[in-house]
């Protein structure tokens, strides 16, 4: 054989590797395709449209609906179907998702398609109650549907991200199914358990930090706005602040789990001291300082009833009701 045979020779080789190689890639583009679950989507807001987009970005069959026909067009844009009706949406994917305000909303959004439900996951991702998500399970068990309820922690445009946690409560052998479906939303993905209402009781356990948080932000860029400095100048300080709340949130959930509060690092009576310069703040700085009004009553009855000296954390026992029948 010439070296020009022999060059021949390798180069068709080569080609032949290529073809096979370009055949097998084709092939495994295509079964990891048919492998991708359907999924719908009802409701269309800011955070459904993120939803929808993840799953058409993975590359899911990704079917929509929202009471407002337009906003599925950018999504229709991307290769989303758009079903005519929600009975249609519900019926075209073994995976339901809504993202609607409320769950009396999604229940209302859903009564058409109620027969449609049969067989498929329900998951909702909305606010709510924990008596409110257990209502809606009730409903969607009824109607032959596997429930799960959850959360989306972050906002929509983090939706996708590796870091974005989204939890998970209700029927187990949906979230396995479909747990590598719901992990294109976020990567900490995470199951609670099968009570359908512990995504519900966590959103709102987690959440309650949220309110008063901005709140304490906006009164602070009043302040600043009234000595004329930009709002922006406080921003890092801020995150640092909030960086030192976050690292002793274990201390204090420790000290909650065993009912210990007498090693305080801040203790009640420090931050009952504190109190009247929020007052001395919002006459100098010519701001509304009265939502400050039902923590410091909180402090107070902290104080009457023995946790003066105690740990901040001890406010957890004054939020405490009595358990009925027990009331004085």
């Amino acid at each position: 054989m010439t070296e020009q045979d022999r060059t021949t020779e390798q180069d068709r080789t080569t080609e032949q590797d290529r073809t096979t190689e370009q055949d097998r890639t084709t092939e495994q583009d295509r079964t990891t395709e048919q492998d991708r679950t359907p999924v719908t989507v009802v409701g269309l807001g800011s955070m459904g449209r993120a939803l929808a987009e993840a799953f058409l970005a993975a590359g899911h069959p990704t079917t929509v609906w929202n009471r407002t026909p337009a906003k599925a067009a950018p999504l229709v844009a991307k290769g989303a179907e758009h079903a005519p009706t929600v009975g249609a949406a519900v019926a075209a994917s073994p995976l339901v998702i809504t993202c609607l305000t409320t769950y009396e909303s999604t229940i209302e959004a859903l009564e058409p398609a109620a027969d449609a439900l049969r067989g498929r996951a329900l998951t909702t991702l909305n606010s709510g109650s924990p008596a409110g998500a257990r209502q809606m399970a009730e409903w969607a068990r009824g109607h032959g549907a596997r429930y799960l309820g959850g959360a989306v922690k972050n906002v929509p445009s983090a939706v996708g991200a590796p870091d974005t946690l989204l939890y998970y409560g209700g029927d187990g052998d949906a979230f396995e199914e479909f747990a590598p479906t719901l992990r294109v939303l976020g990567g900490d993905t995470v199951y609670l358990g099968a009570d359908p209402d512990l995504a519900a009781l966590y959103e709102m356990a987690v959440g309650g930090t949220l309110l008063p948080a901005l709140v304490g932000f906006f009164q602070g860029a009043a302040a600043l706005q009234a000595r004329g400095l930009p709002v922006a100048s406080m921003v890092r300080f801020s995150t640092k602040w909030f960086e030192m709340i976050n690292s002793i949130l274990p201390v204090f959930a420790d000290e909650i789990d065993r009912g210990e509060y007498g090693d305080p690092a801040s203790s009640v009576n420090l931050f009952l001291a504190g109190a009247a310069h929020d007052a001395e703040l919002g006459a100098e700085a010519n701001l509304d300082v009265t939502w400050h009004e039902p923590f410091h009553d909180l402090l107070r009855r902290a104080v009457e009833a023995g946790h003066g000296d105690h740990s901040i954390s001890a406010l957890t026992e004054v939020l405490k009701l009595p358990e009925p029948g027990r009331a004085g």
